[in-house]
């Protein structure tokens, strides 16, 4: 009793502290920026971020159902000027977040970006560039555009030019080009990566290659051949180490030449592009059904002939091309694999390239320096067989399985909802099943040798195998998954949260499916996407209205909808009471250009979807962070004051009683007006 009038005591201090700190336009970013100039024909331009305390910036790697990275455009890149390399950053700080159960990396109080150009005409004289980013602190997120204009005559740019909004502006230097500011500080060091993370990956992929019919047979070959050929067993140990560190060179050095070739950081930003991933979704495929056994991926036979000429000169030289014959000869084996570990690391940006081949080569050239220093141990090698194809198949179904993640990253980015979760689910239920049934013996493919009897090791594979198949089919259903997080696209992002064909609710009767336009929302909860729709639907329905301002990526957005959304009373309400509209502030759609505008109140172009409700809220309720929750009756009026992050389950229930009790008391008096009548 007393807990209750404490909290409906303090409620109405509460929630105009809560209209306080949410009704208002948040930029807690703020920028500048800068123009270095390399040569006359080379500039830098710099862009510094100073952050509001309590309040972080997502850096501009982010894995693909994380939260929005930092990216930047830059208006006729390729035409007037090239980008020289990708968008390099300042040191973020990266934790584990609990919301995604995925490591994130993001910026504290400060943050620096740098990219460097160069001219191809001569005559220009303005680089426009456009940041997107959010921000987010521990109640609340923002998602943000900003345009800058860079001079690189010297000649100050008119304020309107660069002007984004009059209530939310950031300050801006268009610094004119002067050979001093070539002195400017150097960029702070590479943002760290989980490195050691990338060398295991790497080195247990190597491991597997060392295991296909490609590797394993040349192991003992070759340090046969160094022993034999050596004057003495220590001349064979030294000559193998060396041909190991010539493997591990030639590895490194093509890692080398992709970070070299791509930028350190131009892949990553690549990652959620649309793009860019069907493309790796081919080439994936491509990869899978080389080592099913559809075709074999070799290198002109050429090649090969030319280096082993190479390597009969004997000497040192003679064993670095030793080690890139082997190169040559396994890429039918090992290509897949690289390109996928290369594919993966590129994806990471900095030096991960790099590391990754480092930790693959190892793994390959490990047992050729073992061997020759003990080479008894070569009697203790399983032979050469059938099981070498049967680890290339293996191989085969997950790089099969991987590819449709890189087409699920596609799909997300649009949001097309064609590789929803239940598909996905249902694909990989198929790949690993199928994978199964080879593994007991049941399915042949064109390279396996007859098999009278799986031995145990195969046998024990297989059930492994099964047992993850079965895990992965209560998924259908709605079961979280949480061994294979990150994998699959977000329960949200399914035909329903609970699973195909399940009707779970909290009392709604909705046994002729969803109302027209309407999606199943968390937990259930009947969801427009659309303003107009749903509010129709809801004065056909006599219930009141709850906007929810709202983000794909939105961290605190998630945190409400996990645990306060989830508890049963307000849930309840949010199934029964209301009608709830989801406005997703940072949806990418383009709108149609007849419905593009330029806002009145912030001066931007309002070109997607995500923008129109972003500038419906600031401009309708005067705030721009999420989550921000609006209940609203038939004509549009608030109904309260309205809240953005709560985790006060029992608190977040009063405030929507609150709206739902005024909703019914000015209800009933229009009603009894309209019989006096």
């Amino acid at each position: 009793m007393f807990q209750t009038l404490i909290r409906k005591g303090f409620l109405p201090l509460f929630l105009l502290f809560q209209t306080i700190a949410f009704s208002q336009i948040l930029n807690p970013v703020h920028w500048e920026t800068e123009l270095n100039k390399i040569s006359e024909t080379e500039y830098e331009l710099i862009f510094h971020a100073e952050i509001e305390p309590h309040w972080h910036l997502y850096a501009t790697e982010m894995p693909a159902e994380g939260p929005n990275p930092t990216t930047f455009t830059f208006e006729a890149a390729g035409e007037d000027y090239e980008l020289i390399g990708g968008v390099t950053q300042s040191e973020p700080e990266v934790e584990y977040d609990q919301v995604f159960e995925m490591d994130l990396a993001y910026f504290s109080d400060e943050a620096q970006f740098r990219q460097k150009i160069r001219l191809k005409n001569p005559d220009l004289t303005r680089i426009n560039a456009e940041i997107e980013y959010q921000s987010c602190d521990d109640k609340a997120c923002t998602y943000d555009t900003k345009k800058f204009a860079f001079s690189l005559n010297g000649e100050p740019i008119e304020a309107e030019t660069t002007a984004t909004s009059a209530k939310n502006s950031s300050t801006q230097a268009a610094a004119a080009p002067s050979e001093e500011s070539a002195e400017t500080a150097t960029l702070e060091p590479e943002p760290k990566q989980n490195f050691w993370g990338i060398f295991f990956i790497a080195f247990l992929s190597g491991f597997a290659a060392l295991l296909t019919p490609c590797v394993f047979p040349m192991i003992p070959m070759t340090v046969s051949f160094f022993t034999k050929q050596s004057q003495s067993r220590a001349a064979g140990i030294r000559n193998a180490i060396f041909y190991g560190l010539a493997i591990i060179v030639i590895y490194v050095f093509l890692g080398t030449l992709v970070t070299v070739i791509f930028g350190a950081d131009s892949l990553n930003a690549l990652s959620t592009n649309f793009w860019f991933n069907i493309i790796f979704f081919i080439l994936l495929l491509f990869f899978a059904f080389s080592f099913l056994g559809a075709y074999e991926i070799v290198l002109p036979s050429s090649w090969g002939t030319k280096i082993d000429s190479k390597a009969d000169k004997g000497g040192f030289v003679g064993i670095f091309f030793m080690a890139l014959a082997l190169a040559i000869v396994s890429f039918s084996c090992t290509g897949p694999i690289v390109g996928t570990l290369l594919v993966d690391a590129a994806s990471k940006g900095g030096m991960a390239p790099v590391i990754g081949m480092l930790g693959f080569s190892s793994a390959i050239a490990l047992p050729f320096a073992l061997f020759a220093a003990f080479p008894g141990w070569l009697n203790s090698l399983p032979k050469s067989g059938g099981w070498l194809n049967t680890v290339k198949v293996f191989l085969g179904f997950l790089e099969l399985a991987l590819a449709f993640k890189f087409l699920s990253n596609a799909d997300l980015v649009l949001q097309m909802h064609f590789l929803e979760r239940e598909v996905f689910l249902a694909i990989w239920i198929t790949v690993f099943g199928v994978l199964a049934f080879y593994l007991f013996g049941k399915i042949r493919l064109p390279h396996d040798s007859p098999l009278e009897q799986i031995s145990v090791g195969r046998l024990l594979t297989g059930l492994l195998v099964l047992a993850f198949t079965i895990y992965l089919i209560p998924g259908l259903w709605g079961a979280p998954l949480k061994l294979i997080s990150g994998f699959p696209p977000p329960l949200q992002y399914s035909e329903s949260p609970y699973g195909v064909g399940n009707s779970k609710g909290g009392g709604v009767s909705n046994a002729s499916g969803l109302p027209e336009n309407a999606v199943f929302g968390p937990h259930d909860i009947i969801s427009f996407h659309d303003y107009e729709e749903g509010m129709a639907y809801a004065k056909a329905q006599g219930l009141p209205v709850m906007i929810d301002f709202t983000g794909h990526a939105c961290v605190n957005c998630r945190k409400m909808e996990e645990r306060v959304w989830s508890e049963p009373q307000v849930l309840n309400v949010l199934k029964n009471e209301i009608v709830l509209i989801s406005l997703y502030v940072d949806d990418k759609r383009e709108l149609p250009t007849s419905e593009q505008y330029v806002s009145e109140e912030t001066g931007k172009d309002i070109e997607t979807i995500g923008n129109k409700w972003s500038d419906f809220q600031i401009t309708r309720y005067g705030a721009n962070a999420q989550p921000y929750y609006v209940l609203i009756d038939h004509q549009e009026n608030k109904l309260n004051a309205p809240i953005g992050y709560q985790p006060d389950a029992d608190a977040y229930l009063e405030w929507l009683r609150e709206g739902i009790d005024a909703f019914s008391g000015d209800t009933t008096m229009k009603s009894k007006t309209a019989i006096f009548q």
